[in-house]
């Protein structure tokens, strides 16, 4: 698979040990993005064994397609998270599954590639749709959104603290030519930001928040997380390898709750058992090693999460 030379899967070997696979069991693998993990998968698992995997990305699926003319206990679905239990009721797996696998990281290659329009750092169309085919691009977006609305989603998916400014230079030069490249998009951002941040360049909170926008990913972690519950058998593994702030308080927020259970007014008599809970939480939260952020720098931010499904 041409894409495994350039991206360098995170936590992998600590994602499948997660996972406690069997040498028969069914594992979905919700982010296959360049076989990283399946790969691993595929190698822990005995001839019984089955690994369905998901993307959106249809490079991703290229790859995933010739992995599965030579595995015939592997098979791929293009699909979004939000599309998990539909794909996993189409397989007849659905409440049937020991694992799920979601790895919300952007691959090396989808970052790499100028022609995707997610880098920052290389000139190209300014696209960022994991699915090329499906939905409007970054360019549309940024060139017809009221100076407010880019405000908004700046800050709530960036966490950018001059939102409001970039916004408003974002909509004064849009005027004078659209924004159509990712080069035009950085230079704006960057001259629009009066405080860089040590180590990092000042456009990377602003087009991470538009990615995010651009493909509704907060969304769609959540459907995704939520049919998580239903696809998964009892004892089923849930594992979750987030890669910044906002996605892994969703997670942990999503595995906090199913933790707990049912609420109940805080005076009534009831017990735990009661309340239904749905997860138990395994271990803490695992972070990549120095040793891999070392080798890999974009581990550094890498959070892994692990549940097990109770009822």
């Amino acid at each position: 698979m041409s894409g495994n030379l350039l991206h360098e899967t995170v936590l992998k070997e600590e994602a499948v040990t997660a996972l406690n696979i069997t040498t028969d069991g069914l594992i979905i693998d919700v982010t296959f993005g360049r076989g990283g993990h399946s790969t691993i998968i595929l190698k822990q698992l005995g001839s019984e064994g089955r690994l369905i995997a998901i993307d959106r990305d249809p490079e991703a699926i290229d790859d995933a397609l010739e992995l599965q003319k030579k595995d015939s206990r592997f098979e791929v679905v293009h699909a979004t998270f939000s599309q998990l239990e539909e794909v996993a009721v189409s397989k007849s797996v659905n409440g049937r599954v020991a694992g799920v696998l979601f790895d919300l990281g952007v691959s090396s290659p989808q970052l790499d590639s100028a022609g995707r329009g997610f880098s920052f750092m290389k000139e190209g169309p300014l696209d960022m749709r994991m699915n090329p085919m499906d939905g409007h691009s970054a360019s549309q977006w940024i060139n017809s959104a009221s100076e407010k609305e880019i405000s908004n989603v700046l800050f709530n998916f960036g966490e950018e603290r001059f939102s409001r400014r970039i916004a408003k230079c974002i909509v004064r030069e849009r005027e004078v030519e659209p924004i159509l490249t990712t080069k035009q998009l950085s230079d704006i951002v960057k001259h629009a930001n009066p405080s860089w941040e040590k180590g990092k360049h000042p456009a990377t909170r602003s087009f991470q928040a538009i990615r995010i926008f651009i493909n509704q990913e907060f969304n769609e972690i959540e459907e995704g997380l939520s049919q998580a519950l239903s696809v998964l058998k009892v004892g089923g593994r849930l594992v979750v390898i987030s890669f910044h702030s906002l996605e892994d308080r969703i997670v942990k927020k999503f595995m906090s709750a199913q933790a707990k259970g049912d609420k109940f007014p805080k005076d009534l008599p009831v017990t735990m058992d009661m309340l239904n809970p749905r997860l138990n939480l395994i271990g803490k939260p695992i972070k990549a090693s120095a040793h891999e952020v070392e080798r890999n720098y974009r581990a550094r931010s890498a959070v892994m999460r692990v549940a097990e499904k109770t009822a």
